[in-house]
């Protein structure tokens, strides 16, 4: 099939959609290490991480044998409103770029939330309505994930408590409103409300927070509240499990055309969009039956794969929740207050980051004026206002598609577009009254959040 029959947009059928979430960790030889408790040391059992998280929760969080997890029908029934996605394939760019790559984005901004989030959001709501619980509480930085969880919660009938980055809290005020309007309470984090919120505020005065703070504050939320449980957007095991309808759809769609990726391309804050854009691709690679070069992207503000440490750290700057084996920063590193809020985590999903380890995939880091040049190329183009941290993906997939140009390659481009920037215009006139600036850590400051890891033998 020549390329120009291959349609604009791949829309797959209602029949065609995912009936199942491919869990990657089966086919890992090398396991993403346990959760440990951080007073022994010991894996967290089930029974320890039950007064956190939903039962059936747990159970995914703790199965790494098996391969295929049937997706409940009331789960999939709330899929079709807006699954399954479009795979777009965006001739416009290809065009302005004058390369002879090809270049495919997986579209994740059909829905109200804007962004992929709602693929594990509704998931964690029905887990929750199942157990017969009240509400959930949790934690949110550029705000796509906490609309996600008020809009199933709403849907579900639960209540929803937010903890909010306080940085985008402020920039986004809209989205704030959005999580309201869908019955939410959004508090500013960290905040006065909690133990841990008051100690973080005593230790870093004026602070405007980070995921890692919010989380500690949704912790204690849910734990010190009967019939609350804690669920999160990103990192766990059970998110990117829940999060692979988009590789999952994104590989039948290319099937469908007899296209096979090159290269694959996600943004990387906590792992959510790239653990589950890659991982049926990742399958494959690890069973041996295909090969593709898989690139994570993060910010140069927070680079927990390119510039961290590989260990045992907590997964909050609390210090409440389990310790997880990942890339870090430190979870007592504050990154600095960019505008691509839900990639600002010290750090990275204990599979990517065990996949990483394995040299079975790359990481990238780039700076945020060079993604918001990106963002505006893509958006005068293709017609899409790309979000923030989507546009992290969008620049590297340029950069490849130059590199294309260049040597002459055809190679075959495929990069996860999470969601949409509409909520994100403050950024965007920072960017276009050139007032942005681009921060690095220092050695010295990254230094500081590796001398708090915890000792674990």
């Amino acid at each position: 099939m020549s390329a120009k029959e291959i349609p604009y947009k791949i829309y797959l059928e209602e029949s065609e959609m995912p009936k199942d979430w491919y869990n990657v960790r089966a086919h890992m030889k090398n396991k993403p290490a346990p959760l440990l408790n951080p007073g022994t040391h010991k894996p967290m059992t089930f029974e320890e991480l039950q007064p956190v998280f939903c039962d059936e929760l747990v159970k995914q969080e703790l199965d790494d044998t098996t391969a295929y997890i049937p997706i409940p029908e009331e789960i999939r029934n709330f899929y079709k409103m807006y699954r399954p996605s479009p795979l777009v394939r965006a001739y416009c760019l290809e065009e302005k770029l004058q390369t002879p790559a090809k270049i495919y984005y997986k579209f994740e901004g059909n829905n109200t939330s804007g962004s992929h989030k709602l693929n594990s959001a509704i998931a964690q709501a029905y887990y929750a309505r199942k157990q017969g619980l009240k509400g959930v509480t949790t934690e949110t930085g550029a705000g796509q994930w906490g609309t996600a969880l008020s809009m199933a919660c709403a849907y579900l009938g639960l209540d929803c408590r937010v903890y909010m980055v306080k940085v985008s809290y402020e920039q986004k005020p809209f989205r704030r409103e959005v999580m309201r309007t869908y019955g939410a309470s959004v508090t500013p984090s960290p905040s006065e409300t909690t133990q841990v919120g008051r100690k973080i505020l005593e230790r870093h005065p004026g602070t405007t927070g980070s995921l890692g703070c919010a989380i500690s504050e949704a912790v204690e939320a849910a734990t010190s509240r009967e019939g609350y449980r804690y669920v999160l957007g990103s990192v766990l095991n059970q998110v990117l499990l829940h999060q692979s309808v988009i590789g999952l759809e994104a590989k039948t769609a290319m099937d469908k055309y007899d296209i096979k990726p090159d290269i694959i391309i996600g943004c990387a804050g906590g792992g959510s969009n790239l653990g589950g854009l890659i991982s049926p691709f990742m399958g494959e690679k690890l069973r041996g039956e295909q090969d593709y070069h898989f690139i994570a992207v993060e910010p140069a503000s927070c680079p927990s794969l390119t510039r961290g440490r590989f260990a045992y750290d907590f997964c909050d700057t609390g210090m409440v929740c389990p310790l997880a084996k990942m890339y870090t920063l430190g979870s007592g590193f504050i990154p600095s207050a960019n505008h691509a809020g839900g990639l600002r985590y010290h750090g990275m999903s204990p599979v990517l980051s065990q996949l990483y380890d394995d040299g079975l995939m790359e990481a990238r880091t780039v700076e945020q004026t060079a993604v918001f040049e990106a963002a505006q190329q893509f958006a005068r183009v293709e017609g899409i206002l790309p979000a923030p941290e989507s546009s992290h993906a969008i620049r590297v997939a340029i950069d490849e598609a130059m590199k294309c140009k260049e040597t002459g390659e055809e190679k075959t481009i495929l990069f996860g577009l999470t969601g949409t920037g509409y909520f994100d215009m403050v950024a965007y006139e920072k960017y276009n009254n050139g007032e942005m600036a681009d921060y690095i850590p220092t050695d010295a400051e990254l230094q500081a959040g590796f001398d708090g890891l915890p000792v674990v033998e």
